[in-house]
């Protein structure tokens, strides 16, 4: 598995939940971590326990459905003067659960594909050209395993368009050292999961990080996070490495 000491990890939706607890994760090994949430203030508990790891923290606040604000939270990146060499899009939104699910808003569509499809291309849009120059990178986006639910159509669509761009996406740099995957968390009690899920929220460590450390040049795959529960994070590494590439 890679090195990832004194990298710098992008984690969006790093305020609680999984993403606060991936980001937590690539701080204990040594990874210096950009932090995403809605409000800078939301982040201040987790960027003082990734600081007291002793690694470079910084903060930028981010409305995910909003475009312009996607591409100012970018540029903000880029005034760092940091290379982002790892990026979590662990952020997405569950709007809602329609038992009328005839009735259906397009609501639920455009929002949720916004948040869950648009902001995430957009950063992998953004990091990926640099990624590639430089000749290393990973991009862990966050899918869902949810199907044969039309109850919740306009989120599991949105990552159904997720799961189609990322595995495009790594068609082409598939063989080389930027690789591109995605992760399917389980369904856990997270505040989008809801308090009634069966998996707790570290169960999905270390499934959620383990394409931060793969290091067998392959791309297009979904890591289930629950079938690395219980492992440490090399040997999540190795089970991780079984798994073809979809090309």
């Amino acid at each position: 598995m890679i090195d990832i000491k004194v990298k710098w990890a992008l984690v969006t939706g790093a305020s609680r939940g999984l993403g606060h607890l991936a980001a937590l994760e690539l701080a204990k090994q040594g990874c210096n971590v950009i932090l995403q949430s809605r409000k800078a203030e939301h982040l201040e508990k987790a960027a003082a326990e990734i600081a007291a790891l002793g690694v470079s923290v910084r903060c930028v606040s981010c409305e995910l459905s909003d475009e312009n604000s996607v591409r100012a939270m970018l540029a903000e990146i880029d005034s760092f003067g940091i290379d982002v060499d790892i990026v979590l899009n662990n952020a997405g939104l569950q709007i809602a659960y329609r038992t009328d699910y005839y009735n259906t808003p397009v609501s639920d569509y455009t929002v949720s594909f916004a948040v869950n499809t648009i902001a995430p291309a957009l950063i992998c849009y953004h990091f990926l050209p640099n990624m590639v120059k430089k000749g290393f990178g990973r991009i862990v986006n966050t899918t869902s395993g949810i199907a044969l639910e039309p109850e919740q159509a306009g989120y599991s669509a949105s990552k159904a368009a997720l799961d189609k761009i990322t595995v495009d996406m790594g068609k082409n740099v598939n063989g080389t050292d930027v690789c591109i995957n995605l992760v399917d968390p389980g369904w856990c009690r997270t505040d989008l999961g809801g308090p009634n899920a069966p998996n707790s929220p570290e169960s999905a460590i270390p499934g959620v990080i383990v394409g931060a450390f793969v290091d067998d040049k392959k791309s297009g795959r979904i890591f289930r996070a629950q079938d690395f529960a219980g492992m440490t994070i090399e040997q999540a590494v190795k089970a991780a490495q079984q798994i073809a590439a979809p090309y």
